[in-house]
C-alpha cells in the first residue's frame, strides 16, 4: 500500500482516478478510443527559484537536500511497477509517463528550492526514515507536475465531449425545427437533372443554389437575372447584388462553403452531391445537406450517393424522393484510339492530367497548323470562360480543345469527342497521401460525359484514348459500376477549436487540430476531412501573434500550398495584420510589382496565375476583415486587367513554350516542375530533364524503364496488373522516335545529343551506362566470383 507522509494529498483510488482514460459515455453508449498521446506536447515549467528573499522554507524546517541522494531515489521511483500502474490509471501511458518523469526530475534537480511539503517528503526519503517517508509518497507530487505539463489529462472527458462528432444533425437546430422535403435528382452527366432542379429554384419565392465552383454559381446567377428573377452572387471572394441599393435579393447563387444555414428559403439546390465524399471539401456538402433551412431541398448528383443521402435523412426524420434521369444524347466508346494528333477533327477535346502534357500537346497541335483552346485548373475563371467561348464559337478557327479534368464541371462546351491523353492521374487519399492511379469510374464518366452535350451542334458524343493500349483499360473503367458513396465529410468548427483552446491554452493551433482529430468520434456514415492544408498554414503563421479566431480564419484561406509566392504573401498579410496595419492597395501593388506585362514565357505565365491567386486571397480576406483589407474594389479592378493579360498569354501559349525551351538547356523538354509525372508525355519529359548529360538513347531508355517500374510500385493492387502490361507495351520502340513524334525532341536537339556523345567518347569522358561503368561492374563481378 502507498504510504502517506507530510501534508501532501493522497492519490485518488484507481476507480475514480481512471476517469480521464476510461470510455467516455455518449448518446449511443459507445466506447471512446484511446488518444494518440504522441500529439501531446508538454508545457515547459521553469525550475523554482525560492521565495522573494531567496528563503527555502523546507530547508529551514528540515535541512538542505542532498541532490545526489534525491537523484537516486527519483530513479528508484521511476522503476517502481506500482507507480507505472498508477500513472496508467491516471491517463499516463508509457510515453507520457516517461516524459512527465524526465520533466519532474529536471524540475527538482534544477530548482534552488521546491515547495515545503515536497522538500519534507524528499528529506524523509533520503534520510531513510521508513516510518515517515517512502518513494511512493512522491506520486501525488509527480501527478500534479504531470497535469501541469500535460493539462489535457485533467480535462480529457471535456475534450472528448467537444470532439464527439457522432450526431451532426443536432448541430443545426433551425433545420431540425422544420420538416423539409428532400428530392434527389439522380443521373449521369448531361441528363437534365440540374436543369429540372433549377427550374424549381427559379419558380420559388426564395431560393439558394449551392455549387462546387465559382463558375457554376456565376452561371446560375446570370441565368436567374436573365429570367427576371433577382439573384445575388456570393463566393469566398465576391459579393454581387442584383439590387443597386445592395438589398439582399430573395434568391442567391453561392459556392457551397458560403451557404447560410440560418436564412430560411423556400427552395435550396445542392449540386454535385457525390462530392460529399471528397477528402478535403466533403464537409461543406454535409453541412448544406443537414443544415439548410429550406422547405424543399433539391439534390443533384450521381445515383451512387442516393443510399447515403437516404440514410443521413433517416437520422433527421426526413424522407427522400428519388427522381432518376437518363442521358439525353448517346455516348459511344470508340473501338479505335486516336494514336496520332494528325487524326484530330473539329470538336475534339484532348484531356490531360498535368500542365506539362497540356503544354506539350497544344504545341504539337499548333505545329500541325491547327488552333486550339487551352483550359486547366489554375487559370482564372474569366480566362477559362473566354477559352470556352473561343472553342464554342462556330465562326472561330479554333476547333480543338486541350484541357485537364477541369472541364468536368462548370463549363458548357460543344465537344464532339473526348480523347484521354492518359488514364493515370495523381490523387490525394483520405489520409492526405499522394497516389498515382488510374482514373476512377466516376471521374471517367464525368469527363467523358462532356461529349455530345444536349442542345449543342453535336447530337452524339464519342470517347477514346490517345494510345491504343489505354483503350482497353478505359472501356473496362467505364463499364464498371460507380461504387456507392459510403461516408460524408466533417470538419472541426471554429467554436469547437475555441473550446479546445480554452482547455489547452498553451497548445499551438496545429496541435489543437491534431488532438481534436485524434479524440474525435464519428459513426460509420461520416469521416473527418483531411486537414493537411489547414495544418500547413497553421504551422507557417504560428510565430505571428494573432488571436485564435483570426488565426483560424487565415488557416482556412483557399490557396495552393505548392505556390511559394502565394504562401509568402499570406505570411506577409498575417504579419501586417498582427501589427494592426491595414493592407492597402498601394502596399499590394508594391508587393506584386503591379502593373505587370504580358508573359514572354511559361514561367512568367505561371507567375501571373500566382499573382491572380494573391488578388483572390486579398478579396477573400477583405470580406472577413474589412477594416484591415479596405481596398477590395480597387483590387478587383486590377484583377480584371490581370485576367486580360493572362488571356493574352494563354492565346499565345505555344510561343511561350518555345521561348521557355529555347532559354533552357539543350534537351530539356520539361517546362514546369510538377509532383506527378503521370502521362506518357510527362514520363519522357521527366527523363529528358533528369538526364541532360546522358546523351545516349540507350541510357534514356533505361531511365524510362526504371521510372516506369518505380511508378508501377505506387499503383494500387486493383490496377497494378493492367498498368504493368501498359508499361511493358509502352517500353517498345525507339525512344528517340517517340520523343520526335511527340514534339519533345527536335532533329536539331538529336544531332546535338549525338555530337555531345561523340565528344565524350573522344575525350575519355563517359556518361550513364558507359563502357567504363561496364568495366567497373565486370571487375566487381570477378572479385565476387573469387
Amino acid at each position: 500500500a502507498l504510504r502517506h507522509g507530510g501534508g501532501a494529498p493522497r492519490p485518488r483510488p484507481a476507480a475514480s482516478s481512471a476517469s480521464s482514460s476510461s470510455s467516455a459515455s455518449s448518446g449511443d453508449g459507445g466506447a471512446s478510443r484511446a488518444p494518440d498521446t504522441s500529439l501531446f506536447v508538454p508545457v515547459p515549467l521553469k525550475p523554482g527559484l525560492g521565495g522573494a528573499a531567496g528563503e527555502d522554507v523546507g530547508a529551514e524546517l528540515t535541512r538542505p537536500l542532498d541532490k545526489g541522494e534525491v537523484l537516486k531515489n527519483l530513479n528508484k521511483f521511476y522503476k517502481r511497477k506500482e507507480i507505472q500502474r498508477l500513472g496508467a490509471e491516471n491517463g499516463l501511458d508509457a510515453r507520457l509517463f516517461h516524459q512527465a518523469f524526465i520533466s519532474f526530475r529536471k524540475y527538482i534537480m534544477e530548482s534552488s528550492s521546491v515547495s515545503a511539503d515536497l522538500h519534507i517528503i524528499l528529506n524523509d526519503i533520503c534520510c531513510g526514515f521508513v516510518l515517515l517517508g517512502h518513494v511512493d509518497d512522491l506520486f501525488p507530487f509527480f501527478l500534479r507536475h504531470a497535469k501541469q505539463i500535460f493539462p489535457m489529462l485533467d480535462c480529457m472527458d471535456d475534450l472528448r465531449k467537444i470532439s464527439d462528432l457522432r450526431l451532426p444533425p443536432n448541430w443545426y437546430p433551425d433545420a431540425r425545427a422544420i420538416q423539409r422535403k428532400i428530392i434527389f435528382h439522380a443521373g449521369p452527366t448531361n441528363s437534365g437533372k440540374t436543369y429540372h432542379a433549377i427550374q424549381r429554384f427559379l419558380s420559388a419565392k426564395s431560393g439558394v443554389y449551392c455549387g462546387p465552383l465559382k463558375l457554376l454559381a456565376h452561371e446560375i446567377f446570370q441565368k436567374s437575372n436573365d429570367a427576371n428573377v433577382p439573384c445575388d452572387l456570393v463566393t469566398g471572394e465576391e459579393r454581387v447584388y442584383a439590387n443597386e441599393d445592395t438589398r439582399q435579393a430573395p434568391h442567391v447563387a453561392c459556392t457551397i462553403e458560403m451557404c447560410s444555414t440560418n436564412t430560411p428559403y423556400e427552395v435550396a439546390v445542392i449540386d454535385e452531391i457525390q462530392m460529399i465524399r471528397d477528402p478535403a471539401r466533403g464537409w461543406a456538402w454535409t453541412r448544406a445537406l443537414l443544415g439548410l433551412c429550406a422547405e424543399e431541398i433539391h439534390i443533384c448528383g450521381e445515383p451512387a450517393a442516393v443510399d447515403l443521402v437516404t440514410e443521413l435523412m433517416y437520422t433527421t426524420g426526413e424522407e427522400v424522393e428519388v427522381r432518376n434521369y437518363k442521358r439525353l444524347t448517346p455516348l459511344t466508346v470508340l473501338d479505335y484510339a486516336l494514336e496520332s494528333l494528325d487524326n484530330l477533327r473539329p470538336g475534339d477535346c484532348v484531356v490531360c492530367f498535368s500542365k506539362n502534357d497540356i503544354y506539350s500537346v497544344s504545341r504539337q497541335i499548333e505545329a500541325r497548323g491547327l488552333e486550339c483552346a487551352v483550359i486547366y485548373g489554375s487559370l482564372p475563371p474569366g480566362t477559362k470562360l473566354e477559352q470556352a467561348k473561343k472553342f464554342n464559337d462556330p465562326d472561330d478557327p479554333c476547333k480543338i480543345l486541350v484541357a485537364t479534368d477541369a472541364i468536368g464541371m462548370g463549363l458548357n462546351l460543344c465537344i464532339r469527342r473526348i480523347i484521354f491523353n492518359s488514364i493515370v492521374k495523381p490523387t490525394v487519399n483520405e489520409k492526405g497521401e499522394k497516389e498515382i492511379d488510374s482514373i476512377t469510374t466516376s471521374q471517367a464518366l464525368q469527363i467523358a460525359g462532356r461529349a455530345g452535350r444536349f442542345g449543342s451542334s453535336f447530337k452524339q458524343g464519342e470517347v477514346t484514348t490517345m494510345h491504343r493500349d489505354d483503350l482497353v483499360q478505359l472501356k473496362a473503367i467505364l463499364s464498371e459500376a460507380v461504387p456507392p458513396v459510403k461516408a460524408a465529410g466533417l470538419h472541426p468548427t471554429p467554436e469547437q477549436i475555441e473550446m479546445f483552446a480554452y482547455h489547452l491554452p498553451d497548445a499551438t493551433l496545429s496541435n489543437l487540430i491534431d488532438i481534436f482529430v485524434s479524440l474525435s468520434q464519428v459513426d460509420g456514415m461520416y469521416f473527418v476531412c483531411n486537414i493537411d492544408d489547414f495544418k500547413f498554414l497553421a504551422d507557417m503563421i504560428q510565430h505571428i501573434p494573432l488571436n485564435l479566431r483570426s488565426r483560424y480564419v487565415f488557416c482556412t484561406a483557399p490557396l495552393n500550398r505548392k505556390e511559394p509566392f502565394v504562401c509568402t504573401t499570406l505570411l506577409k498579410f498575417a504579419r501586417q495584420f498582427s501589427r494592426n496595419e491595414p493592407l492597402t492597395f498601394d502596399w499590394l501593388c508594391r508587393h506584386t510589382k503591379w502593373p505587370l506585362a504580358a508573359p514572354k514565357n511559361i514561367k512568367e505565365l505561371v507567375h501571373l496565375e500566382a499573382v491572380h491567386d494573391v488578388f483572390d486571397l486579398y478579396l477573400w480576406l477583405s470580406y472577413r476583415f474589412m477594416d484591415m483589407f479596405p481596398d477590395a474594389v480597387l483590387v478587383r479592378d486590377i484583377q480584371k486587367k490581370l485576367d486580360d493579360i493572362i488571356q493574352i498569354g494563354v492565346c499565345n501559349i505555344t510561343k511561350l513554350i518555345r521561348a521557355s525551351q529555347s532559354a533552357a538547356a539543350p534537351g530539356t523538354a520539361e517546362v514546369v516542375s510538377e509532383d506527378f509525372p503521370v502521362s506518357r508525355t510527362k514520363k519522357d519529359a521527366r527523363v529528358v530533364s533528369d538526364h541532360r548529360g546522358a546523351a545516349s538513347t540507350e541510357a534514356l531508355s533505361i531511365a524510362v524503364e526504371a521510372a516506369g517500374l518505380r511508378r508501377a510500385k505506387n499503383l494500387r493492387p486493383s490496377r497494378l496488373g493492367s498498368r504493368q502490361e501498359d508499361l511493358k507495351t509502352y517500353g517498345r520502340g525507339s525512344l528517340a522516335n517517340r520523343l520526335l513524334r511527340e514534339g519533345l525532341l527536335t532533329q536539331e536537339m538529336l544531332r546535338q545529343l549525338e555530337s555531345e556523345w561523340q565528344d565524350q567518347h573522344k575525350n575519355g569522358r563517359y556518361g550513364f551506362g558507359s563502357k567504363r561503368d561496364d568495366q567497373h561492374r565486370s571487375k566487381e563481378t570477378g572479385k565476387k566470383r573469387k
